[in-house]
This record gives structure tokens, sequence and C-alpha cells, in this order.
């Protein structure tokens, strides 16, 4: 009885104590069950890159000056990545090997860091909605059903969020935003954002159209002054030119001997790319939006966004302009839309509960709005610890680092012979770079693989492993394989997680299927003049 008198009183005297601790124990639950990685960006363009620059190696041939690797850049943002190899560099300096050791570190500095979209997104809907809609933003922005799980991953659609958040209350708040170092710490900030995702800077060129035109900002912002305000603008500018200069133009300089290398081939690459991954229709992200932020809460939200843009300039139009390109371009993956997610349930919020007092219709159904809410929230609450604790992408993750234990590990096979292209594999999770795994697949037959086991001249680098990815004829498969290497032995079984399972049954382009890992040794055997074998592709 005195604890629940407890959590009443902290929500009624400080509700963002309590907020911020429920945010954290989910955060921490996420840190230490939710292994793996969500999408192939988190794993392959920012923790392989940046474990094999640990090591001496360049996973991704990203660095021109390292023997053997690209002689063009290819467009990522060396940013981020570059701030995990930092972290793991220090590890590794203080004796931590253990890959899964290392991402509990990982996961725990960006769980932090995602701490700081509570509690600014609770200021700015306290500051524009008062107590009762800050209370609901920062429970909302705290443990969404997907808050903590993303919110620990390596994602720059995560980590861009805190910086821009922290520049659009740095603008509202008023004892801060007649103040012109405030426009320089906003422009860095907006950098900052544009260093680690670059399409961010639709964002920032949103925010340098208020800035510019205070009267844009909104009829319920304090300062929309009609003048062109060219301190303020020129402030912003320069420091976002200055942070973007000193991390892109000054490595691409160093790698490339060109400012904006990888930023200009980035450009081309994804207009040359545009219909090379997932499309979609222009409304794709409406019905992104409305899903993950479940109805009919969603549809709350994003009225109260959408109908709320000219009270709160400020928070819509760079949000708007962010979304509106995605919806246009053509490449739809549902994460690039991460980064304004916060904003459209800050905004969201705040322009719903204005919408509420103004609506006669619910001022008389007040039993009609507590029910949404109340399924919303059991919806919430039954998908909350089940997503916090999802192990994504297991199978791929535990078969690597299964061979990372393995001391005799030389290099392996993955074989997918029923497909075209075989899964690519997390290095980091096996600690090993100088890897050439064989690929079997339906384009590379048994054959091929074994002639190039033969007559690879540096035995050190045979594979003495094979992982067999997917159930489909593993029997014929495995048996197959056998004939080839006859001393092949089973060795383990690694299982996809429960919600991997169920995402590769809904969509099987996400591989998430059974591993099963044998080992072999050098011994061969040479084919009969006849083998099936030889006649294949």
């Amino acid at each position: 009885m005195q604890i629940k008198q407890t959590i009443r009183n902290l929500w009624e005297e400080k509700p963002l104590t309590l907020i911020l601790f429920l945010g954290i124990f989910f955060r921490l639950i996420a840190v230490i069950f939710s292994k793996g990685f969500a999408f192939h960006d988190d794993e392959f363009l920012v923790l392989d890159p940046a474990g094999s620059w640990v090591a001496g190696y360049d996973f991704n041939h990203w660095l021109g000056g390292i023997p053997g690797a690209n002689s063009a850049p290819e467009g990522p943002s060396l940013f981020f990545p570059g701030l995990n190899y930092l972290v793991l560099y220090y590890l590794t300096w203080r004796g931590m090997v253990d890959p899964q050791h290392k991402m509990y570190v990982i996961r725990a500095l960006m769980a932090l860091w995602s701490l700081i979209i509570i509690v600014v997104g609770y200021r700015i809907a306290n500051f524009y909605g008062g107590k009762k809609v800050a209370r609901q933003t920062g429970l909302l922005l705290s443990i969404f059903w997907f808050m903590p799980m993303l919110s620990v991953r390596s994602l720059v659609e995560m980590f861009c969020i805190p910086p821009l958040l922290l520049a659009t209350w740095m603008a509202i708040n008023p004892a801060k935003k007649d103040k012109l170092s405030t426009y320089f710490w906003i422009g860095i900030l907006c950098g900052i954002a544009f260093n680690t995702r670059f399409q961010t800077a639709l964002f920032s060129g949103g925010f340098g159209l208020i800035i510019l035109f205070p009267i844009l900002a909104g009829t319920r912002h304090l300062d929309r002054g009609r003048n062109i305000n060219w301190k303020r603008f020129f402030g912003f500018s320069f420091m976002f030119v200055v942070t973007v200069f000193a991390v892109q133009g000054v490595v691409d300089l160093f790698i490339w001997h060109r400012p904006f290398a990888e930023f200009k081939e980035y450009i081309i690459y994804n207009i040359n790319n545009d219909r090379n991954y997932p499309v979609g229709p222009w409304y794709n992200f409406f019905l992104v939006l409305a899903g993950i932020l479940v109805p009919p809460v969603s549809l709350f939200l994003m009225l109260g966004f959408f109908k709320s843009w000219k009270k709160y300039t400020i928070l819509f139009l760079p949000s708007f302009l962010f979304f509106a390109f995605h919806s246009i371009f053509p490449n739809k993956q549902e994460r690039f839309i991460l980064p304004i997610v916060p904003f459209v349930i800050i905004l969201g919020c705040i322009g719903w509960n204005e919408f509420v007092t103004a609506s006669k219709y619910w001022q008389k159904h007040p039993g009609l709005l507590k029910g949404c809410w109340t399924f919303f929230w059991i919806l919430n609450c039954l998908a909350l610890p089940i997503v916090s604790t999802m192990y994504s992408k297991r199978s791929r993750v535990e078969s690597m680092y299964y061979l990372y234990h393995q001391k005799d590990l030389k290099n392996f096979m993955v074989e997918e012979s029923f497909r075209d292209n075989v899964t690519q594999t997390p290095f980091f999770y096996a600690n090993r770079w100088d890897f050439h795994p064989v690929e079997i697949s339906d384009k590379v037959s048994l054959y091929h693989a074994y002639q190039w086991h033969i007559y690879d001249t540096n035995p050190l680098f045979h594979p003495n492993y094979v992982l067999f990815y997917g159930t489909d004829n593993i029997d014929k498969r495995v048996a197959a394989f056998k004939r080839m290497f006859p001393t092949t032995t089973y060795k383990t079984t690694i299982k996809p997680s429960y919600l991997d399972l169920l995402m590769f049954k809904l969509n099987p382009v996400n591989r998430n299927e059974t591993v099963y890992i044998y080992e072999f040794n050098d011994t061969v055997v040479n084919l009969p003049k006849d083998s099936i074998l030889r006649r294949q592709k």
C-alpha cells in the first residue's frame, strides 16, 4: 500500500522521475536480453567495420589508405562507426575480448544516450501542453513497445534523434532562445545529426528556415518577429558547416584527398539505386506510422501532429520536410522514418489533447476515449516485455559466436544450395576478420567449392567448419556434403528466436533460419568421373 502511494505521489509531484525510472528499467532489460542486430545496417555498416578497424582490418574497404581497399569512396558516413570504433578499441585495450561482452557495453551506452529523448521530449511537451500532456508524452517515449529495443541498437536513425531534439528545445526554451550562442549550439547539434545521418539535412533545412524567418515558428511560439533574423541564421549556419566540415570534410581529405567525397558519392549512389531496395507508394510511411504507433492511438497522434502545424510550426516543419522527402523518394525502408517518430509523438500528444478539449464529441464520450487508451496500453504492455527481450537475428549471431569459441577454426563454408545467394554472416561475433568464407549456393555448386578447397594455395584458410542455413532438404544437402567430405561430423544446431521465426514466416526475406554446424578436416575424396556433382553448374 505504501509503495502504491509513493508511486501515486511521484506521478503527481515528480512525474519525470517515475517516467525515467521506467525508461531505464526497460532499457536495462533490453541491454541484457535484446542481443543481436535489428537491421542489416546496424551490424554490417556499423559494428563489423568498427570491430575490423580495431583488429587492423578494413571489413567494408572504406579506408582508402589500407592496402587492398577500394580506390574510390562508397558513400557511408564514418562518424558513427568511428564512435563505435573508439569504444571497442578502449574495451579491447582494457582486455575485453569476448564480442558479446563488448555488446553489453555498446547497448548500455546507446540506452543512456536514448534517455535524452525522454527528458527533452517531456520538457517540450510540458512547455507547450502542461504537465498532463508532458506525462503522457514522456510515458510514450519511455515505454512505447518498440522504444527500449530500438534504443539499444547501433542504428544511425536512433543515434541522430537526441541532437535534433536538443536543438529544438534550445530554440524553444525561453531562457536560451534570445542568446546568439544558442544558435551556435543549435548549428553544432544539427551538424552532429547530419554527420550521423545525412538525410537529417532536411530537418536542419526546416530549422534554418524558421531561424531565418521567425514568423514561421507558429502562433504558439513566443518569438514570432516579422523581421528576417540574419544574425541568428548566420550563427546557426556557420556552426553547422564548421561541425560538418570538422568530421566529413577532414576525414575525406585525409582518406580521399578531397572534402565531402563520401557525401557526394552517397547522393550519387542513392539516385542511381533508388529502386534497387524496397519500393513503396507515397503513402507507405503513413501506414508505417499508423502501424507501429498502434491504432487507434496512432490515428490520434497523427491527427494531432498534422492538425497543429500552424500553431507549432517549429515542431512540425523540420519533421514534415523529412517525412515528405522519404514519402516521395522510391526507396522506403521502415527504419528511415525513425528520426521523426519522437516528434510525431510529442506534437501528436500536444495537438490531440487540444483537439479533445475543443471537441464536443469527445467531451460527450469520455468513456470511449478512455477505452481507446486502455486498449492501447493493454496491447503495449503485452508487447513491451516480449520485444524488449527479443534476440534479433539469433541464429546468425550465435552461429558466429559458436565459431568464436572454436580454437581450431581456420575458415568456414556457408551452404545454402537452395538459394541464389547466401546469407551474410556477422564476423564481429566470431572476432575474426581474416576469413574468406566459401559460399555454396544455386550459382556456386558443391563441386566448385570442392575444387576451391583442394587447389587453394594457402592451406591456412582451408575451411574446416560448414554452416547449413535453413531446413529445406537439409538431410539431402548434408548427405551430399558428406560424400565430398567423409569426415564431416555434426556439432550443434542454432535455432532462431521465437520472434525471428515469426518474422521469417511472415516474410521469407527475413533470413532468420535454423543453422546446422558441422566440422570436417582436410581429408577429401576423388570424385568418380560420372559423378553428378561434376555436372552441376
